[in-house]
């Protein structure tokens, strides 16, 4: 019997968690019936020949820098995926003709982690950058009320700043404040959003949505600073079983 693939679209995906974390998960839960490859897909038009060239290709994980453009290349998309402007997980349904729809489980591994952690949301929120990934904070602030700030190097809206701006500000002012930007992740460990770190106070919560490495130069400057400190590696696993019940579903 043939298996049937999962995947990762993105470039680059060698240093990839997802296919350790779901090859792991076929093995200890004994599903011989699958495996999960990386795919390096540099310009995302070439989506629709991957999908004709893996005929046991049935989902992928979308990541860096496709969670956007990958939008136009799908059939369907979910209420939260279509407000959200991002994608992160795609089912592939190949009853008859191959049909194509897009889900954003980053919105419940954000949310899940916020309660797992015992966050209770302020009324401001500071976050860093603009991407995919912001567009899923952005959904699941905003439907607990909670006033953001972005922060990036081109503002793109009226009321965003970018980062010369924030030096002249305390971040007192947010007391959660969340890294949205690859900066800092493996290999390029030795960067770190620029911000006025001195700044912080123990009533700030520092959340980095990188998983690797586990404690950033983003969040060591919140521990030097006695905050809470969250990691992306708790959000990331519940991202991660949403997407396996969506794949799954009816099959």
């Amino acid at each position: 019997m043939s298996k049937k693939t999962l995947g990762l679209i993105g470039y680059p995906v060698s240093h990839s968690w997802s296919a350790n974390y779901f090859n792991r998960k076929f093995r200890t839960e004994n599903l011989s019936g699958f495996h999960y490859k990386l795919f390096s897909l540099q310009n995302i038009s070439d989506l629709p020949q991957l999908i004709q060239s893996e005929p046991e290709l049935i989902g992928l994980n979308v990541t860096i820098p496709h969670k956007e453009n990958v939008l136009i290349y799908l059939d369907e998309m979910d209420k939260a995926a279509r407000e959200i402007g991002a994608v992160n997980t795609i089912r592939i349904d190949r009853n008859g003709r191959t049909l194509t729809e897009g889900f954003n489980t980053d919105v419940i591994g954000f949310e899940k982690s916020l309660v797992k952690f015992g966050v209770n949301l302020p009324e401001k929120a500071l976050v860093l950058g603009t991407g995919g990934a912001s567009k899923a904070v952005e959904w699941v602030l905003s439907k607990y009320h909670c006033e953001i700030t972005f922060v990036s190097r081109f503002k793109n809206r009226k009321n965003d700043l970018n980062y010369q701006e924030l030096s002249d500000i305390s971040l007192s002012e947010f007391p959660l404040i969340i890294n949205t930007t690859p900066l800092g992740m493996y290999p390029d460990v030795s960067q770190l959003p620029p911000m006025p770190y001195h700044t912080l106070s123990r009533k700030n919560i520092l959340f980095d949505l990188i998983y690797n490495p586990e404690i950033t130069l983003f969040l060591r400057q919140g521990i030097k600073a006695e905050c809470k400190t969250i990691n992306g590696i708790y959000m990331l696993e519940q991202q991660a079983e949403a997407a396996w019940k969506i794949w799954n579903k009816n099959k």
